[in-house]
């Protein structure tokens, strides 16, 4: 059994940021239990282009407000709390922040917490392999 809870998380390895969000990362690839979570916070006023090539990703909204853009077909969505989408298709997409949003993200196969946005969007498939050992003491 794994607890985590968010105050153990902020301020570590597995709290990432980037310019236009921040991921605090609760379940990784190194746990072995075939997905990733993660608490996501995009910020008010931002815009985000992402493709997830390698992955799936289900985000759950639970604050905020956000227009979510399938590049490929211009449709367009309000994303609020309440709301769900699913990248079961790779889409690439974009994120229009309204207001500061905060969602529940699940990843399939789930990120090792190493991998980086590249000029695409896309995060590289890694592997538990693929990280350094995690060294307990």
């Amino acid at each position: 059994m794994i607890v985590r809870r968010l105050d153990d998380i902020v301020g570590t390895d597995r709290d990432v940021h980037a310019p236009t969000w921040s991921s605090r990362r609760f379940v990784l690839a190194g746990d072995r239990v075939g997905f990733s979570l993660h608490d996501t916070v995009l910020h008010a006023g931002t815009v985000t282009e992402m493709w997830y090539a390698n992955h799936i990703e289900a985000v759950y909204c639970i604050e905020g407000l956000a227009t979510l853009d399938d590049i490929a077909t211009g449709e367009s969505h309000r994303i609020e709390p309440g709301s769900m989408y699913l990248l079961n298709g790779h889409e690439k997409h974009r994120l229009t922040i309204h207001e500061t949003f905060r969602a529940v993200c699940v990843f399939n196969p789930p990120v090792t917490g190493q991998e980086v946005h590249d000029e695409d969007g896309v995060y590289p498939l890694l592997t538990v392999d693929d990280e350094p050992e995690e060294v307990v003491s």
